[in-house]
């Protein structure tokens, strides 16, 4: 098969395409600069993602698009209007490369969007396919008006639509908060987690890409948005020390009241790190698309809801 990945130099789309070229697949990718172009490789810089993006070279001969391109959340973000900012990347970016698939008869457009759609964390409940979206800030917001758009393209056109929200991706060569805690780890730093008592829903990296290689070809998810995670889910200090022994490093934890901590966090500006460090954050999922990772997807053509 045809395939476009944007965004093939990201820590996805490298392990993507890798992935897809072992497999027989017959993959492009796209990158912003023509200086992330590796030789010998089918990519093709298109610059900025905007409305105005010409996807045209990129799309020739395309079957499927899988689109992870898109400006990413930031911590603290200093931008004055940064819900704008992300419009123009996620949402009308978006929609212009949709349409622009249409036109050149692509069949599958797979966007991967982010359970931050569903909330920033779970209570009593894990987030399903039954859930209201409540995205919290610009970022997600975003995500939610480009799937948004591109169910209403899917209801207009033959081309099938697959909209997949993860949680945390992690694994080698990740970046941002995953990154900063495997550092602290690394460097030894005792870190006053011991007493959270928190379950977190993520998926690796190997898992997110061998799901995505069967949503390419799957039928059953055509038209479907899937919610993905690992099988077990993992409470902070667990996971501590899941990367402390992948990097031979012991886990160095003592307990510190939660509450303090927050109180802390507000006070230091790290208010939304340490939720994150602290609260729960879990996806509802009974089955499998492959061995590994849980999904569970909801149908958007009839208005019922089924899982996988």
């Amino acid at each position: 098969m045809k395939i476009l990945i944007t965004g093939q130099n990201g820590f996805i789309g490298k392990a993507l395409f890798d992935l897809l070229k072992q497999q027989g697949h017959q993959v492009r990718g796209t990158v912003r600069n023509e200086n992330k172009i590796e030789e010998g490789l089918d990519i093709i810089a298109v610059g900025d993602i905007s409305s105005t993006t010409d996807w045209s070279t990129a799309l020739k001969d395309i079957e499927t698009v899988i689109h992870l391109a898109n400006r990413a959340h930031v911590l603290n973000d200093q931008v004055s209007d940064p819900l704008t900012i992300f419009r123009e990347v996620n949402v009308a970016g978006t929609i212009h490369l949709a349409k622009q698939a249409l036109e050149s008869r692509v069949k599958r457009f797979i966007f991967i969007s982010s359970i931050k759609v569903n909330g920033e964390k779970t209570d009593e409940h894990s987030f399903s396919v039954e859930d209201r979206p409540n995205p919290q800030d610009p970022y997600a917001i975003s995500k939610l008006e480009a799937e948004d758009a591109l169910r209403e393209i899917s209801t207009q056109s033959t081309m099938e639509i697959v909209i997949i929200r993860p949680p945390l991706v992690y694994g080698q060569g990740v970046k941002g908060n995953f990154k900063r805690l495997s550092r602290l780890v690394e460097l030894g730093i005792p870190l006053p987690f011991a007493s959270i008592k928190n379950k977190r829903s993520l998926i690796s990296i190997e898992n997110l890409v061998q799901l995505l290689s069967k949503a390419i070809i799957d039928p059953t998810v055509a038209n479907q948005t899937l919610f993905v995670s690992d099988k077990e889910d993992f409470s902070t200090p667990q996971l501590i020390k899941k990367i402390a022994a992948s990097i031979g490093k012991p886990a160095r934890l003592f307990h510190f009241p939660p509450t303090l901590l927050k109180i802390m966090g507000k006070l230091t500006g790290q208010g939304n790190a340490i939720e994150r460090l602290t609260g729960n954050l879990q996806i509802d999922g009974i089955s499998h698309l492959g061995s590994d990772p849980k999904s569970t997807k909801s149908s958007k053509h009839n208005g019922k809801k089924t899982k996988i």
